[in-house]
């Protein structure tokens, strides 16, 4: 595996991560991905990518997809960083406008910032990270992003300079980014 990521165009990237396994480049620095367990994988990035999917393509909104790279480039064709978020969203409009950009999209990792990231802690996750890796996400250019956690049963709702911590009893919504969307957290933690 390739520990620092100089320079690395998006052909480079998608040959990389097919024949090396999944990985995020983070300033510069290819970090391998961990293998999730049943709780974070099956349950909760399912559940959520089955209620924000059926709703999204109920209404038109764009696309959900799940642990699937996006890349930032700078010029045309150089790999800057990526992430692998658990699931994302990105409205429709934005992906009309990537697809006619973009001819050959369906070839390669998403090359767009994202609406809404949802990052799941994992067993081995550091909060500390997880924190940093969120800032990224924002600093990117994604609006909003949801850090589930299963041990303590909570949702953080962050958006560049604000956050709220949502408990069981409170209800998830996609405000502007995926309106009319709502989802008990009762129901996502069961």
């Amino acid at each position: 595996m390739i520990q620092r990521v100089e320079t690395m165009t998006v052909a480079e990237f998608v040959r990389l991560y097919d024949t090396e396994g999944p990985f995020e480049i983070i300033n510069g620095k290819a970090i391998r991905l961990s293998p999730g367990v049943f709780r974070h994988d099956v349950y909760l990035i399912r559940l959520l990518f089955r209620a924000l999917d059926e709703f999204v393509r109920s209404h038109q909104l764009g696309e959900v997809f799940s642990e699937m790279p996006f890349v930032l480039i700078f010029d045309s064709d150089w790999v800057k960083d990526s992430r692998t978020p658990d699931v994302m969203f990105v409205k429709a409009e934005w992906l009309a406008e990537y697809q006619v950009k973009e001819p050959d999209f369906a070839d390669k990792p998403l090359v767009i910032v994202l609406d809404l990231v949802v990052e799941v802690i994992s067993s081995n996750d550091n909060y500390t990270d997880v924190d940093a890796k969120v800032e990224r996400y924002l600093d990117d250019g994604v609006q909003v992003v949801w850090v589930v956690d299963p041990r303590r049963k909570t949702i953080k709702v962050q958006r560049q300079g604000t956050y709220r911590t949502l408990h069981i009893g409170d209800v998830l919504t996609g405000d502007e980014v995926i309106p009319g969307f709502e989802q008990a957290l009762q129901a996502v933690f069961g």
